[in-house]
């Protein structure tokens, strides 16, 4: 793609980055075949293509967001499936994270647009708050349809039926192994995570417990910051990003760390991009570091399972498959502890959840959300498996097929309970 920036515009570090993004597409198109939005919408500003003409002539000219810009990309997943299409390696993510964070600095949202995304970065990120707000949603729920915002009743829809009491496994302390110690790895607990589903890291410490490893929860860490980096509050997002890197890097400088490792994909994919977001040497250590917790137990020795007799249908998060490029090693997993694993028609495809979309684009979220649980449930499958919260909470919320993370499966397999979503 031809770029017209300017010498001066080009001595900005953010601008030259972008220039050389957007100067790597040659307008092939083969993102708009695998985009979500393109294939619901089939509008070429709602396509990876499209987008990029928008942002590119926005930032050559320097001129403030327009509403029509926003409103297209805003529209976008931040899925990452064009950049696995991608022949030509255009760097989306980097490229459509400027452009928010451009979006943010330059263009003054309608009133209600901005409270509701204040209240999402001052909320959800924090899981005291966010446990009392899960409550407050339960208690407004039946007055939904009353509530002429699609937007606010998404987010009264997202409450899960029972919300878990506080699990004292995420507070900062260390887990021993088991047996023999192999590895001393960091757990990052997630934020989000903490107040929907506490059953995750508990079975996520059991199990690396069990495998050899000293589980740590690092004083001081905190929520990711993908949520506000996707928004393009850079200040908040980045304030977050400081405090985990000064987390793990204080216990790597203490008692030592071989892996950061992560349960929730979404959290992955940012925590692996912090020496990019940051720059420092720090944060692209903490960036070496970071494991997904399906990368890590392929290192350890998962012990081989006899035949479960069930069907697990594996939904892949587009932050694992996209995002990390993780694609068989939770299959491969599942199959090693003994499940028959099956796939959806049009995997590579977004459930709808992507963080904070599916309240921010909820008409959108929904048509991605049926077509997703309508692939699952053709397989017939017993169990439905995710590596990502957000994920499990979209297509749950939409099928009677238990959903769990993948990271329970295999503690069920290997000793520990059965997980209290199969009943």
């Amino acid at each position: 793609m031809q770029t017209h920036f300017t010498d001066a515009q080009l001595q900005d570090p953010k601008l030259s980055e972008a220039n050389k993004i957007l100067r790597s597409c040659v307008h092939c198109g083969f993102c708009t075949a695998t985009c979500p939005t393109y294939q619901v919408l089939g509008d070429e500003l709602d396509s990876p293509r499209g987008r990029i003409y928008l942002i590119k002539e926005m930032l050559e000219t320097g001129r403030p967001a327009d509403a029509r810009t926003v409103k297209h990309l805003d529209r976008c997943l931040s899925c990452l499936a064009c950049t696995t299409t991608c022949p030509s390696g255009v760097d989306y993510m980097h490229l459509i994270d400027q452009a928010r964070a451009y979006v943010e600095k330059t263009y003054k949202r309608p009133q209600s647009d901005r409270a509701l995304r204040w209240l999402l970065a001052k909320v959800i990120p924090h899981p005291k708050r966010f446990r009392l707000a899960l409550f407050a949603a339960k208690l407004g729920r039946p007055f939904a349809n009353l509530i002429p915002d699609a937007r606010l009743r998404a987010m009264l829809a997202m409450a899960p039926k029972t919300i878990p009491p506080v699990s004292r496994n995420d507070d900062p302390q260390s887990f021993p192994p088991d047996g023999k110690a192999v590895m001393r790895v960091a757990l990052m607990t997630g934020c989000a995570q903490k107040a929907l589903n506490t059953d995750i890291n508990d079975a996520t410490i059991r199990l690396l417990r069990r495998l050899g490893c000293e589980v740590v929860i690092a004083k001081g860490m905190g929520c990711c910051g993908a949520l506000t980096h996707h928004m393009g509050r850079e200040a908040e997002s980045h304030a977050s990003t400081r405090a985990n890197i000064a987390a793990f890097i204080a216990e790597k400088r203490g008692a030592g760390l071989d892996a950061i490792v992560i349960n929730t994909s979404g959290c992955g994919t940012t925590v692996k991009d912090y020496g990019h977001m940051i720059g420092s040497a720090e944060a692209a250590e903490i960036s070496a570091l970071t494991l997904d917790i399906s990368e890590l137990l392929q290192r350890l020795t998962l012990p081989a399972g006899a035949p479960k007799g069930m069907t697990v249908a594996y939904h892949s998060a587009c932050s694992l498959q996209h995002g990390q490029q993780i694609k068989t090693a939770p299959k491969d997993l599942l199959k090693r502890a003994g499940f028959t694993v099956v796939e959806p028609a049009d995997s590579h495809l977004c459930c709808g959840s992507a963080g904070t979309y599916n309240l921010l684009q909820p008409e959108i979220s929904q048509q991605l959300r049926a077509r997703k649980v309508q692939t699952l449930e053709a397989k017939r499958p017993d169990i439905i498996a995710a590596g990502n919260i957000g994920c499990m909470m979209q297509i749950g919320s939409a099928t009677s097929i238990p959903i769990v993370h993948t990271v329970e499966l295999l503690d069920w397999a290997t000793g520990g309970p059965k997980p209290r979503a199969l009943g």
